[in-house]
Order: C-alpha cells, then structure tokens, then sequence
C-alpha cells in the first residue's frame, strides 16, 4: 500500500470540518465516505443505510419518517465528456425527469423548480429542485449531478411535501455536501 499524503490531509481536513462545524453544515449529520475514498457526503444522523439489489449505489433513509430517502446512483459516461456538454442544469435536470424521474406511462408528475450550477473542488455541479407526484403522494426532492473520471453521479434527497419545510435547510446541506476526496 502506498503512502499518499495528499489523501491522509484530505481525510485529516475532513474530520476537522466535521468537529469544528458544530452548529454549521455538519450539525445534525454524520460523514460517509466511499469504501475507496474516493467521494464523501453528510446524511441525517439516525438514518440507516439500505441495499436495494439492482438499485441505486447507496440507499439510506428515515427509521421514522420511512418515505425520507437519500440516494446516489453512479453511471457510466464517456470519460471525454463533462457535466455542461450534457446540457445546460435546466436541460440536465428535464433530461432526468424524461429519462428516469417520470418516462413517459410511469403515471409520475414531476416539475423542476430550480436548476443552477456551482463549481467545488474543480467541478462542476447542477443542482436541481424538484415537486414530484407519485402514487397520489406529493414529494419534494434536491439533487446534485456532477462528472467525475468517467461516471455521472447523481445524489438526492427527498421527502413528503408536508415534511419539506422542517427539512428544507437539512436537505440542501446534505447535498451540497457530496464531494471529490481523491
């Protein structure tokens, strides 16, 4: 195993943010990191992790409010392609709800409500805003999408519309949080 100095002080400022950040971003939730060190987010403290087979990557969600859910799904792309050749992050965000939110005879109805880009650690991000419509229940979900070495990830959060403004400011926390470590 090689010694990499760069990953221990990512690692290092990392554990340092979560301790210093008490009444900050971090407050109310505990870190993941990636098996491989290779990406890292918050979630709510007291969610518990979930395995879905031939579902998202990760999967964690709500002991008490089940229908609180966080997800990351990671998808091969062509490594020569970035986030903005994909579209601008309203396009981006259609995209998904035509393609994965609501395709067309899923009975879904889902409405962006917001599309922006920001830039962290030498990506780019689309951050998405959505009021979906599903089995006759309304939700409320924030998603990021960002490239990285070939693969497109995806990570939201979401819950019902009557739980959305106690969650509001939690949820965009956690999905600013989703990061490059390596």
């Amino acid at each position: 195993m090689n010694f990499n100095p760069f990953k221990y002080f990512l690692i290092i400022v990392m554990c340092f943010c979560l301790s210093a950040c008490g009444s900050g971003l971090s407050a109310g939730l505990e870190a993941y990191q990636s098996p491989d060190g290779r990406y890292g987010f918050f979630y709510p403290t007291g969610w518990t992790r979930i395995k879905v087979d031939g579902g998202p990557e990760i999967i964690y969600h709500d002991i008490i409010n089940s229908n609180e859910t966080l997800s990351l799904v990671v998808s091969d792309i062509d490594k020569d392609v970035q986030l903005e050749q994909l579209g601008s992050p309203s396009e981006v965000g259609q995209t998904l709800i035509d393609k994965v939110i609501a395709p067309e005879g899923s009975g879904r109805s889902v409405k962006l409500i917001n599309a922006n880009k920001r830039e962290l650690s030498n990506h780019v991000f689309y951050d998405l805003e959505y009021e979906l419509i599903l089995n006759n229940q309304d939700r409320h979900e924030l998603a990021t999408v960002v490239v990285d070495r070939g693969s497109i990830y995806t990570f939201a959060v979401g819950t019902n519309q009557e739980r959305w403004n106690k969650v509001e400011k939690m949820f965009a926390n956690v999905v600013e949080s989703f990061n490059f470590l390596i």
